[in-house]
Formats: structure tokens, C-alpha cells, sequence
């Protein structure tokens, strides 16, 4: 299983915000947004973080992907 946090960043576009002004909003770092950018796992203290800056929730920001569907996908694609 992977984590994906594409809702975040759709989120992020549908409120005009950047990853820095998530950051200074949120009072996270910018190595933690870049780990969620790589799929990266972060704690849920950052999670929740972002959740109360946002005024939103878990399932706002991230969702978890079955990796072998997530590859059945990607070759159906193709």
C-alpha cells in the first residue's frame, strides 16, 4: 500500500495557495511537504496540522492506494 496526497494538492489549487504558504500556515516544513510530494510517509502530527490550517479532513488530503490496483491501472492505461 502507498499513500497518494493528490487531494491536497487539488485542494491547494482550489484555494490559490502555494506549498510555502501551506507551510507558513500550517507551521510545517518544507521537507515534509516535500516528502508527502514523493508519496513519502509523514506523521500524523503533520496530517493534522495541515487538516486545522485547511479546515479540513483526513480524507481531504490523502487517501491510500492498494499498490497492485494502482499497477493494474497504470497498464490499462498504456
Amino acid at each position: 500500500m502507498s499513500v497518494s496526497y493528490k487531494k491536497l494538492w487539488k485542494l491547494l489549487i482550489d484555494k490559490d495557495m502555494k506549498k510555502k504558504d501551506l507551510c507558513a500556515k500550517a507551521g510545517i516544513s518544507s521537507a515534509s511537504v516535500t516528502k508527502m510530494g514523493k508519496g513519502g510517509h509523514v506523521t500524523t502530527e503533520v496530517l493534522a496540522k495541515i487538516c486545522v490550517a485547511l479546515d479540513c479532513t483526513m480524507d481531504d488530503i490523502m487517501e491510500v492506494v492498494n499498490v497492485e490496483q494502482e499497477r493494474i491501472i497504470h497498464y490499462e492505461k498504456k
